[in-house]
C-alpha cells in the first residue's frame, strides 16, 4: 500500500514539473519533443535564441536532476523500509518505473499527443509528428534504462549510509 501511495505522489509530482512549464510555454521543452518539431521550431525566428540557449542549459539541468531524484528516491526507499542493496535498487528501479510509464501513458499518449495547448506555436500542422507513438514509446524505453541507473546510484547511496 504504501509503494501504491508513494507512486501516486510521484506522479502528481511529475505531472506539476512537466505540464506547468510546458502550459505556460510549450518551446521550455523543445528538447524533449520529436526531431522534425524541434527542427521546425529552431528555424522560427521568434524561436532562434531561445532554442540555443535551452540547448546550453539542457545537459546541466539533466544532471542537476538525476542527482535531486537519486536523493529524493534514496530517502523514499530507505524510510519505505529498503535498507539493502537489493531491496533500495528493486524498490527505486519500480518507482522509477512506474513513472516511466504515468510519463509514457498519460502524459505522452494521452495528453501531450491530443493537446495542441502543449504544442509549440508555429507547429500546429506537424500532426503526424506529435502524434507518433513511436517516438514516445522509444523514449520510454531511454527511460527505463535512465532509472536503472538511478537505481543503481541510489541503492549504493542507501548502502554507502547504512555503512557510516
Amino acid at each position: 500500500m504504501l509503494f501504491l501511495i508513494e507512486s501516486l505522489i510521484l506522479c502528481a509530482i511529475f505531472t506539476v514539473v512537466i505540464l506547468i512549464p510546458l502550459a505556460k510555454d510549450p518551446a521550455s521543452m523543445i528538447m524533449s519533443f520529436p526531431v522534425n518539431v524541434r527542427k521546425r521550431v529552431e528555424s522560427l525566428p521568434q524561436y532562434k535564441d531561445k532554442i540555443k540557449k535551452k540547448e546550453s542549459n539542457h545537459i546541466l539541468v539533466k544532471i542537476v536532476g538525476a542527482v535531486v531524484i537519486v536523493f529524493i528516491l534514496s530517502v523514499v526507499a530507505y524510510y519505505s523500509g529498503a535498507t539493502t542493496f537489493g531491496k533500495a535498487f528493486f524498490y527505486v528501479f519500480f518507482l522509477f518505473f512506474v513513472a516511466n510509464l504515468y510519463d509514457l501513458f498519460i502524459l505522452d499518449l494521452a495528453i501531450f499527443m491530443n493537446c495542441k495547448r502543449f504544442w509549440v506555436p508555429g507547429t500546429e500542422d506537424m500532426v503526424e509528428e506529435y502524434r507518433n507513438p513511436l517516438f514516445y514509446t522509444i523514449g520510454a524505453g531511454k527511460g527505463i534504462i535512465i532509472g536503472f541507473f538511478i537505481a543503481l546510484l541510489s541503492a549504493g547511496l542507501i548502502q554507502l549510509i547504512h555503512y557510516i
